[in-house]
């Protein structure tokens, strides 16, 4: 990995950061000690993440503070550093909590973090651990996640760990906490390293919350300076049509958490098909209300319709966070039975 050279694309916690790894830890423990736990995080995190900055950098950046450091080294960023720069002044739970929300994924427990993980990543780890391992780990997470956790596996290993499941009891305590410490140490920590958001699936995840013209308009924009990036952003944006990829008991989860009020007026701007899975999955006099309340409306503003399917897309990212509904991709192998 290359070094980092160029001071001018640094912002400001970054070159926080950088002081703070190039200071002796008695020095950084005292800053340390005078900042409050928002600041603390913040520069944490960016620390954890900053990776190595040339000497030459280090350098001109102490020149931009008005002090000469010319014997700098290189510096890496990385999350042992920060986490016993932060034990110098902090409590142990302290230090453990905020380099928790560092690391992630995100829970109160190991177990319930091992819930945000993706089937794919925990399987493709625990193909190589030993069978009891993965099945302890299979024990203690939830049966929907342990089941595709599972399909996701190597046959035969998927089946020496069910053979293992079926003849486990009660697992010993320290049996337990041993695999949680060894996922914790290696896994965990490995995960944060190389889990990175793409940037892709952040800017669609921004745009699907833009009204309609805003929408079009950025992208538009985007197509004009990079085809390629516009097109994969179009690919991953979660748009209300896409609403017609869930199955009934997804749109019947759906219903139960949308107001009326805003649903006859989304489906004003629906296609029939669209229109027809709701009306569909709904008893013959809830249709009946429903109908009776679009046609009510009247002529709608484009504006007003835009704004209550953005409505019913975020209730309907909440539910799928949640694990209330699943969103598929429309593909044969993402068929889900609930």
């Amino acid at each position: 990995m290359r070094a980092r050279e160029d001071i001018r694309g640094l912002a400001g916690p970054e070159k926080a950061a950088i002081l703070m790894l190039a200071l002796t830890d008695e020095h950084a423990s005292r800053l340390f000690s005078i900042l409050d736990d928002e600041e603390i995080r913040e520069l944490s995190t960016t620390m954890a993440s900053l990776g190595t900055v040339s000497s030459n950098l280090v350098e001109r950046l102490f020149q931009e503070f008005a002090e000469q450091l010319s014997a700098t080294g290189s510096l890496v960023g990385s999350f042992e550093s920060t986490e016993r720069l932060l034990g110098k002044v902090l409590g142990e739970e302290r230090v453990g909590g905020i380099m928790e929300e560092i690391r992630g994924p995100s829970g109160r427990t190991m177990w319930d973090k091992l819930a945000n993980v993706n089937e794919l990543v925990l399987a493709n780890y625990l193909k190589n651990e030993y069978p009891q391992t993965a099945a302890v780990v299979l024990s203690k997470i939830k049966s929907d996640h342990s089941s595709r956790v599972l399909a996701s596996l190597p046959e035969n290993f998927a089946m020496e760990v069910v053979m293992r499941m079926l003849h486990m009891g009660a697992v010993q305590k320290d049996v337990v906490d041993d695999v949680e410490k060894t996922l914790r140490t290696e896994f965990m920590a490995n995960l944060a390293r190389t889990q990175q958001r793409d940037s892709h699936e952040m800017m669609a995840e921004i745009f699907s919350s833009l009204d309609r013209d805003t929408e079009e308009r950025f992208l538009t924009m985007l197509e004009e300076r990079n085809q390629d990036a516009s097109e994969k952003i179009r690919s991953l944006m979660f748009t209300f049509e896409d609403l017609g990829k869930l199955d009934p008991s997804g749109v019947q989860t759906l219903l139960r958490n949308v107001g009326n009020d805003i649903l006859s007026l989304a489906l004003k701007g629906a296609s029939e098909s669209l229109r027809e899975l709701f009306f569909n999955n709904m008893s013959e006099r809830a249709g009946k209300i429903l109908r009776e309340d679009m046609e009510s409306l009247g002529p709608v503003r484009l504006a007003d319709v835009d704004e209550a399917q953005l409505e019913m897309i975020l209730i309907t990212k909440d539910l799928a966070e949640k694990g209330d509904i699943v969103i598929s991709e429309g593909k044969a192998e993402d068929e889900l039975i609930y």
